[in-house]
């Protein structure tokens, strides 16, 4: 049996949603993570010469701009492909593929434009690249125009053919009608590919019917993050990725297209109130009670790796009979990874001595009292720790980190840059982390509390430990139930307006509860410090 490989293509067909605007820093994200997770083929966005270059955007003008967003990121085993909408990019704007960071390039074409477009596909092919020729709204074609196609694809030997079901209008028979009428009389040589649109809700099932087809043919099979599409989406690629593992033997890391979904695309998707749903495939993959799944996932504070660690210790009868009090203690003792965290303090302690400390938190004044806390930095000179998160403009000397899902999201950053880190020893550093400084997350959480880790809190708890009495708070706003709580939109959280009440008032009262110790300075204005903000 020929080769089988699984090609992700949300940067560039989930970009109908977003006009391509995912972000530069989500764009490295779901690239790294589609790499570590397998995935033989990444499409990364479209080449199109009308658009102008933006580093935010995976729709760019020429493949030099490739370079600029996505150079120097390891791809590891991955082939990296861009697509054209032939007619769109001419080939002044594609560099020879040994000059690129693309391998291979793909281009679609309605059927009447076939000779053009395959010819066009002869010379991207001379430049060096594997090039696929995808097919606009394949069930348009009747056999004998299919043939054609196939004449034209003998010829110019293109790496794969794609049925492409741009409308969502194919269901088993049809797939396999093309299937076969390409199959027997495609070249050996050429791969054969298949991209759905999920309006009939048959793009698993499709994904499924291609993949059980026995041909000694390369066989490429498309999908997106989450479904992550124009019109009703795409085929999960997560769905197929696991289909692949239990049937195929493939070893795609799952986890870390889960994470891609809820730090990357999520943001992107207002879901509905039923249909597909992450929350509910890890429900169903781990066999347990979709409770379990909500409670951990408004913990806000858990990788879906660990998530998935977790729920995999739900035991016997439990798994369904959902018992809140049974996953509390599974999620704290997840959590509690204790160390000797003795020696760290120690130099913590005699980092911190004598000086004065400022705390940043991520709240809306962090943006409208920026000139404040710029101005309390140059007058004060303390050193400033961020708390799960690198704030813009402001230069952290320390940066604390007690959320493992924050610090997913910021992997990339500080993979790239040289930061000083305080962790909780629920933090696991990636493959190229390094934390400098590894404190008992035990140590600092209330195990009474509603929240039982709450970051500013835990934060100043070790501050007092190393004997700092004196701490400056900006950008702890305190929570609104109407209002944005974040200066960036994507770091919100929408439980939080749910418990805002709650949340300023336990915070408030630790802050009382706590000032015969410590003299705690609000730089900017905060819920915390007075009722009427």
């Amino acid at each position: 049996m020929g080769q089988i490989k699984l090609l992700d293509c949300t940067l560039r067909d989930g970009g109908y949603i977003n006009d391509w605007n995912f972000g530069h820093d989500n764009l490295v994200s779901v690239f790294e993570r589609l790499v570590d997770a397998g995935v033989d083929i990444i499409e990364i966005g479209f080449l199109d010469e009308r658009r102008p270059f933006d580093m935010d955007r995976s729709i760019m003008p020429n493949t030099d701009c490739v370079e600029k967003v996505f150079g120097g990121l390891d791809r590891k085993q991955a082939m990296v492909v861009g697509m054209i909408d032939y007619g769109t990019c001419g080939l002044k704007n594609i560099a020879p593929c040994g000059e690129s960071f693309l391998d291979g390039i793909r281009v679609i074409f309605k059927k009447h434009l076939r000779e053009e477009a395959m010819a066009f596909c002869g010379e991207l092919k001379k430049l060096g690249y594997k090039v696929f020729a995808q097919l606009v709204s394949v069930t348009s074609y009747d056999d004998g125009e299919m043939l054609d196609l196939v004449r034209l694809a003998n010829h110019y030997k293109p790496y794969a053919v794609s049925m492409v079901d741009t409308y969502g209008l194919m269901h088993s028979n049809n797939l396999m009608h093309y299937f076969k009428l390409l199959n027997d009389n495609l070249d050996t040589d050429i791969g054969l590919g298949y991209h759905a649109h999920n309006n009939f809700q048959m793009g698993y099932a499709n994904c499924i019917s291609m993949l059980a087809n026995k041909t000694d043919r390369l066989m490429v099979v498309d999908g997106t993050i989450y479904g992550m599409g124009k019109s009703a989406g795409n085929a999960p690629i997560e769905l197929i990725a696991m289909h692949m593992n239990q049937t195929l033997g493939t070893g795609y890391n799952i986890s870390q297209i889960l994470e891609a979904i809820d730090s990357n695309i999520i943001q992107f998707c207002q879901q509905p109130t039923w249909g597909y749903s992450m929350f509910y495939y890890l429900a169903a993959s781990n066999d347990c009670h979709p409770n379990y799944v909500t409670y951990l996932m408004d913990k806000r504070t858990l990788s879906i790796s660990a998530i998935n660690e977790i729920l995999g210790k739900l035991e016997g009868e439990k798994k369904l009979l959902y018992d809140k009090n049974y996953i509390e203690t599974l999620y704290v003792d997840y959590q509690n990874n204790e160390i000797n965290d003795e020696e760290d303090r120690k130099c913590l302690s005699e980092t911190l001595e004598k000086r004065n400390v400022l705390i940043v938190g991520p709240g809306v004044t962090l943006k409208s009292d920026k000139n404040n806390i710029i101005g309390h930095i140059e007058e004060k000179k303390p050193i400033v720790i961020s708390v799960n998160f690198i704030p813009d403009g402001i230069e952290p000397d320390l940066l604390f980190l007690s959320n493992a899902k924050r610090y997913l999201q910021l992997a990339t950053k500080l993979n790239n840059e040289k930061r000083r880190i305080i962790a909780t020893s629920n933090v696991s550093e990636t493959t190229t982390g390094s934390f400098e400084y590894k404190i008992n997350y035990s140590t600092l959480i209330d195990t009474e509390a509603e929240f039982i880790d709450h970051s500013m809190i835990m934060l100043i708890k070790l501050l007092m430990d190393c004997g700092i009495n004196k701490i400056s708070l900006a950008g702890f706003d305190g929570y609104s139930a109407k209002n944005t709580n974040y200066y960036k939109r994507a770091m919100e959280y929408d439980f939080v307006k749910k418990k805002a009440d709650y949340l300023n008032t336990y915070t408030k009262n630790f802050l009382n509860g706590i000032k015969n110790k410590a003299e705690i300075e609000f730089v900017t204005k905060s819920r915390y410090e007075d009722e009427t903000v």
